[in-house]
């Protein structure tokens, strides 16, 4: 598979298939394709479907293959941003927030990913139920406005808005702490708790992420009724 991202603020990735090859999507994200493109769509098994529809995801998958001979499909982002290419392979795992992947290689295994920390089960929102890539191949996913991305050293922590972790290497640690201080809770306007990722490993960090620009907006929306 070979690919090209291409576009501004609302970019597509145009994947170009051998014969025989497949990408996986579960959303309707596909924008176009050639006419040999044959689409299947599967779940995975009661416990995973399960899990999917528990964590808010879609419980299928669709596969497409190029049939008969080389083929082209594309992928398209739902929100201003980026696409970015993700290699995955033994060592290279990554954890992504639950809305981040759009497509990947039919050798790349995506799971759920629940945070198993008290804290962060308890009160993390967006950043308890996530999403994990593993197996081998090229993932791509969906990044809220711009990415800024940062190597943590073993122990070296970073303290962010939940909403704003687009997503992190598996030797990466998350935890949920409080924001310090009754005034600062009340008064501050941060919310009651920030994610902490902990290292070593990369994190990716997203500037424009779709909950706050639906908090944003929230004020002006003129409820009918």
């Amino acid at each position: 598979m070979q690919y090209d991202i291409r576009g501004g603020n609302f970019p597509v990735v145009i994947c170009t298939l051998d014969k025989g090859e497949k990408m996986i999507t579960e959303k309707g994200s596909m924008t176009w394709m050639t006419p040999n493109m044959q689409m299947e769509t599967q779940g995975g098994g009661i416990g995973k479907m399960f899990s999917k529809a528990f964590s808010g995801e879609s419980m299928f998958q669709n596969i497409y293959t190029a049939a008969g001979g080389p083929g082209m499909i594309a992928f398209g982002s739902s929100f201003p941003g980026k696409i970015i290419p993700i290699e995955v392979g033994p060592g290279k795992e990554w954890i992504l927030q639950k809305s981040s992947f759009l497509a990947s290689e039919s050798g790349v295994n995506l799971d759920i990913f629940f945070n198993k920390k008290f804290g962060a089960g308890l009160f993390g929102g967006e950043g308890f139920i996530m999403q994990r890539l593993s197996g081998r191949g090229i993932a791509f996913a969906e990044i809220d406005g711009e990415l800024i991305e940062y190597q943590l050293q073993a122990g070296q922590q970073m303290i962010i808005d939940t909403g704003y972790v687009a997503g992190f290497e598996s030797s990466v640690s998350i935890d949920i702490q409080q924001v310090k201080g009754m005034k600062n809770k009340l008064l501050g306007g941060e919310g009651l708790f920030n994610t902490v990722l902990t290292g070593p490993g990369r994190i990716w960090l997203q500037t424009m992420p779709i909950s706050g620009v639906a908090g944003a907006i929230q004020p002006y929306i003129v409820t009918a009724g």
